[in-house]
């Protein structure tokens, strides 16, 4: 169990109500991490090679990134929730003007004709990863805040879908098709488990299905991913590389796989190996029993955090709850997109795999988010344990007056 504080306070806590950090979460992203780091050295190296780079550059960003990532994700962890839900709206104007700045020469980087990053200096920033958290945090806040109109009314449910587009709009002007899709699944999910009628739900999304429709079609480049999802083998060496590329890896690694190390995917014939593609890698080296042990993983972290969300509403702690909520959305959805993307079971996308691929800006604010999360679940258990305490203490004092009625 951790507390943190001063001394003082820490002794004051000892007679009090005392939470703790999820142990099943901390397994869950603990594991997740130390496989992705694996991963990402046996995906990267003949590309670092090839590269002249030297054979481990890739994996020494990766580990500096995890790094800079455990510490920002310390730091949420000792951040009281009631701190982020009173800044809510800040966090979200923050969020909307990083999504700006994209567009402001010598400030936003323009990579492979798209807008999506911001200019640190040293390295680049995607500010999409920092939004997903700022929106969280923001819609948690604002369920709680209007709680009785989300559950009753439509235009409660509908203005932080409204929100939602605001973002989606910046992002499909980079353009960024999966995540503008992916920020509005989270938002609409996030609804729906605060109690929202699914009537409204469905009269907000039946506008918006064939507009994103439209939009999918409205680029050549979306309708030729389209296309080639279909039906990969038809071009396999221009549109379909990719895809047809990571099914090869995938149906090399039957059960258990061609040992760690050896796939021959990876050595230039699968693009993206070490980020985008990671999974295919993990299906040629390690096969089904590898793919079974990641989703596992992703099932495990997920799923505790939909209960925690549950047991937060349950206990009084509906922010705590909402954003576990939120956060179990988010890299759900993500993974899940991911893990379709390299089966072909999807359009391709760029997203990548939740704290196995590698990345900058995506590991670190992961790790923020999962940071948040084990706070949201030190306050839900802190809240049960000030239950528990109340409960025995009416207990002790009914015990006399019942002594007394014998």
């Amino acid at each position: 169990m951790f507390d943190f504080g001063s001394p003082h306070s820490q002794a004051q806590r000892r007679t009090g109500p005392r939470g703790h950090y999820d142990r099943w979460l901390l397994l869950a992203i603990i594991g997740l991490a130390a496989f992705g780091i694996v991963m990402v050295a046996s995906a990267s190296i003949a590309i670092a090679e090839g590269s002249h780079l030297g054979p481990f550059y890739y994996l020494k960003r990766h580990l500096m990134f995890i790094l800079l990532g455990s510490i920002a994700a310390g730091v949420a962890m000792r951040v009281e929730l009631r701190e982020l839900e009173q800044r809510g709206f800040l966090l979200m104007a923050l969020a909307v003007s990083s999504l700006l700045l994209v567009f402001v020469p010598h400030i936003g980087m323009r990579i492979n004709g798209a807008r999506r990053w911001l200019d640190l200096g040293i390295t680049g920033f995607q500010p999409v990863e920092a939004v997903k958290l700022a929106l969280i945090l923001y819609v948690a806040s604002y369920l709680v805040r209007h709680r009785g109109a989300v559950e009753r009314q439509f235009w409660g449910a509908a203005k932080p879908v409204g929100v939602a587009l605001l973002l989606a709009g910046l992002l499909l002007a980079q353009p960024d098709f999966g995540s503008a899709l992916l920020i509005m699944a989270i938002t609409v999910g996030m609804i729906w488990l605060a109690g929202a009628r699914m009537r409204n739900l469905v009269a907000m999304g039946s506008p918006l299905v064939p507009l994103f429709v439209w939009i999918a079609f409205s680029r050549s480049y979306r309708v030729e991913r389209l296309t080639s999802f279909l039906n990969p083998w038809k071009d396999p060496f221009s549109d379909g590389f990719q895809l047809t590329q990571a099914l090869i890896a995938v149906g090399r690694g039957h059960w258990f796989g061609v040992g760690l190390g050896d796939s021959i995917q990876k050595l230039f014939y699968l693009p993206e190996a070490y980020t985008d593609f990671i999974l295919a890698v993990i299906a040629e080296e390690l096969g089904f029993v590898g793919i079974a042990f990641v989703l596992g993983l992703f099932a495990l972290l997920v799923g505790r955090a939909l209960v925690l969300g549950l047991r937060g509403v349950e206990v009084g702690q509906r922010y705590a709850g909402y954003v576990c909520f939120g956060v179990a959305l988010s890299i759900g959805l993500q993974a899940l997109v991911s893990v379709g993307v390299n089966l072909g079971v999807l359009p391709t996308k760029g997203l990548t795999l939740p704290l196995v691929s590698s990345g900058g800006s995506s590991v670190i604010m992961t790790l923020v988010m999962l940071g948040v999360l084990l706070r949201a679940s030190y306050e839900i258990t802190r809240a049960e344990d000030a239950r528990r305490l109340g409960a025995s203490a009416m207990t002790a004092e009914h015990a006399p007056a019942v002594e007394a009625g014998r």
